[in-house]
């Protein structure tokens, strides 16, 4: 069987995206502005049904086995390598960030808490970029809005922006309130997603012309 071109570099951008991406989570939730568009819908279905059955580790691996399969009818090209990470890594990571950054940091003031905010969104956008362009495969959440862009030919942004607000809305009806976070994502992580991907991620793996490079 032979490996895609540059596989050790897609290896390391799919895994390192897969975890940046957990701990922008993390310092989502501890920025108490709310947290991304998928995980306001995530964990306000959490909140709401399993918080007392399950941890949310446990639970996350159960959402995205339901949605993987939803995605290998519609989707299957894009599961892969990042996918499974994603699967059974980002939950564990989320709670590992938050427990970390409350011991180091357990009463931010809002200047603190504006910070963590910044660096959730550049660094949730930053890795969605690198491990979808990684090729390897996205998260189940992700592959949505790239299917639905490629085949009605609405530019990924568009598409991610409406995916993001149906997120949000589930969310708030299950009773997590959205904060200025995850509007700001709501509205930004397509653009942001396709910034990253036209002035690092791309050129980090074909090179600056936009060809496949040595290594």
């Amino acid at each position: 069987m032979k490996l895609p071109d540059h596989f050790q570099k897609r290896v390391s951008m799919t895994t390192s995206g897969v975890i940046f991406c957990a701990i922008a989570v993390g310092f989502f939730k501890c920025s108490q502005f709310g947290v991304d568009p998928f995980q306001c819908f995530a964990q306000g279905i959490w909140g709401h049904f399993f918080e007392h059955l399950v941890s949310y580790g446990i639970y996350y691996i159960f959402l995205s086995g339901i949605m993987l399969i939803l995605d290998l009818f519609v989707a299957r090209s894009y599961m892969g390598v990042a996918t499974l990470v994603n699967m059974f890594l980002t939950g564990y990571v989320v709670d590992f960030t938050c427990l970390i950054i409350n011991r180091l940091c357990p009463n931010p003031t809002l200047a603190v808490r504006i910070v963590f905010l910044a660096i959730a969104v550049l660094v949730m956008c930053f890795a969605s970029s690198l491990y979808m362009t990684s090729n390897l495969g996205v998260s189940v959440y992700d592959a949505i809005p790239i299917v639905i862009s490629n085949k009605s030919k609405i530019p990924f942004r568009f598409v991610r922006i409406t995916c993001d607000l149906i997120c949000v809305i589930i969310g708030t009806l299950s009773g997590l309130m959205p904060g200025v976070g995850t509007l700001i994502t709501a509205f930004f992580m397509g653009p942001l997603i396709e910034y990253f991907n036209h002035s690092f991620s791309e050129p980090f793996l074909f090179g600056r012309n936009g060809k496949p490079t040595k290594g």
